[in-house]
């Protein structure tokens, strides 16, 4: 791990990448470079001789498990700076299998074949247009795996899913993407002030000849909490797309099949990629701080709320503060199963569905398009049956 700071306020930066690479791969026992990621152990297999390794955890190689205490300012990855909107993003490599002159596309891949000699070059170098990030969580949930999880899914779903779903579903059409995120750490001290109530009494009122109240009897207490928070490891996803919440997207359900095992996490290495997609980060550490500094505050208050026992009636709390002291920003790849579906809606406008599944736990969440009329046929016929019940149930009353 390489650091350096600069002068007036600016981040401090952890070179991420100042022992990568670019161009050839190699097996370093039999020097092949057709290497792609093991599923089923979670580390990097060459293709000829089966030989198996895996880069270093990006917590012990970065010092990110570490420290978070003590943080101050801003600290970030390499992978994390500021996007270029002029950066080159087609790179030139020269083969060394070879001497053939190669071209990657970073804006689509970080990878690409020797069209002479068939050897793979990767780009592991960080080049500032958000392509190779600080680490990579690998996949561990195979595709099958993947594909049972959507299936049973939607199999759930399918009596009130649109006709044309239902037709067109085929789980195989599942595909692996690696999604940017940002992962934070975040040193800060929360305040809180407010009132909050503890009860006294509970008692029964009369209030006419056939009806009582309950009614309380409450204690009424300022409140304040004051206290220093560490966030670990919060994950926000770095796509300017994925992060619009919107009606008419379905990108709530990426952040619902969260959390991911972060401390599993490695160095980036472009091999983990091989025959899966990838997104671009569009977005940087400013245009995500009102994201972390409000999801930090929700930790901060779930914190100070564990503490509230006392007050079994609530608290309100008039006065919420969180003074972020240091913060260190890393960029990820974070492994997710897609399965998506075009729908274009009643009124011309398309929309994407997606069910997803957390490539390492199996978590599952998706949207699914509806199909109204049956939705509101039953409805109906249930509100409809409810008032059926209800009046066999009084006229039985008053029979009785």
């Amino acid at each position: 791990m390489t650091g350096t700071g600069q002068a007036d306020g600016a981040p401090r930066v952890i070179r991420t990448d100042a022992e990568t690479a670019d161009g050839l791969s190699k097996c370093s026992r039999c020097g092949a470079t057709q290497i792609a990621l093991n599923i089923g152990t979670g580390m990097l297999r060459c293709s000829f001789c089966r030989h198996e390794w895996s880069t270093p955890g990006a917590n012990e190689a970065f010092g990110l498990d570490e420290g978070v205490g003590d943080l101050t300012g801003i600290t970030m990855g390499s992978g994390s700076a500021d996007l270029v909107p002029t950066a080159e993003v087609v790179l030139t490599f020269k083969c060394s299998a070879c001497g053939a002159e190669i071209v990657v596309d970073t804006a689509s891949s970080t990878q690409a074949r020797c069209h002479w000699c068939r050897n793979k070059l990767s780009v592991n170098q960080q080049v500032p247009n958000g392509a190779v990030p600080d680490m990579v969580l690998p996949f561990s949930l195979p595709k099958e795996k993947a594909v049972e999880q959507i299936a049973r899914f939607v199999r759930k779903r399918r009596f009130f899913a649109h006709p044309r779903f239902r037709e067109e579903f085929n789980p195989e059409n599942v595909l692996g993407a690696y999604l940017p995120y940002m992962v934070v750490d975040v040193n800060a001290h929360a305040s809180f002030s407010g009132q909050g109530e503890h009860q006294t009494r509970r008692y029964s009122v009369k209030v006419s000849e056939d009806r009582s109240e309950t009614r309380y009897d409450a204690d009424l207490y300022d409140v304040g909490r004051d206290f220093d928070l560490e966030v670990h490891d919060l994950a926000v996803v770095s796509s300017r797309e994925r992060l619009d919440q919107r009606s008419g997207t379905s990108n709530n359900v990426i952040n619902a099949i969260r959390p991911f095992d972060l401390e599993n996490a490695v160095t980036y290495d472009s091999n983990y990629l091989a025959g899966f997609t990838s997104e671009r980060r569009d977005t940087d550490v400013a245009d995500l701080a009102p994201i972390v500094d409000a999801q930090s505050t929700d930790v901060a208050r779930h914190v100070a709320d564990d503490t509230l026992g006392f007050y079994g009636r609530g608290v309100r709390w008039d006065d919420e503060r969180l003074t972020v002291k240091g913060q260190r920003w890393v960029s990820a790849y974070l492994p997710v199963w897609l399965y998506s579906y075009h729908q274009t809606k009643r009124d011309g406008e398309p929309m994407v569905h997606y069910v997803a599944v957390n490539g390492r736990t199996g978590a599952v969440m998706g949207s699914v398009p509806i199909n109204y009329p049956r939705l509101l046929l039953t409805s109906a016929a249930v509100e409809v049956l409810g008032i059926v019940v209800g009046t066999i149930v009084l006229a039985l009353g008053a029979l009785s």
